[in-house]
């Protein structure tokens, strides 16, 4: 991904989109869906989205598999690290909050900040 919502494609992705654009035109039994990149909808499928296009109500998720750690772990775990990083981020405001000053811009407080 170059950035959230662009992606560079390598030659590796043009040949399994182009291989698989051909295997669903020409060769059926070629063709599968894989989800989360590709869906051959009928048009019965496409008639109950109201006829909505967008990829998602198709192709859905890729699967992804289970790491075997309960939910509330991993829960436990990013509050963590979250608050960690919230603390290092006062920090970090307070210090370039005192340089400012130095250079005599006094900084006012953020907007609806606690």
């Amino acid at each position: 991904m170059v950035d959230r919502v662009l992606r560079a494609f390598t030659d590796e992705d043009t040949e399994k989109i182009v291989s698989t654009f051909h295997a669903w035109k020409r060769d059926k039994d070629a063709y599968s869906d894989v989800p989360g990149f590709c869906k051959s909808a009928t048009l019965d499928e496409i008639a109950e989205h109201g006829f909505v296009l967008t990829p998602g109500r198709y192709v859905g998720a890729e699967e992804v598999e289970d790491d075997g750690i309960p939910f509330a772990e991993k829960m436990s775990t990013l509050t963590s690290e979250l608050a960690d990083q919230f603390a290092e981020s006062a920090k970090l405001e307070k210090a370039i909050r005192k340089n400012m000053k130095a250079l005599g811009f006094d900084l006012p407080a953020a907007a609806g900040k606690e």
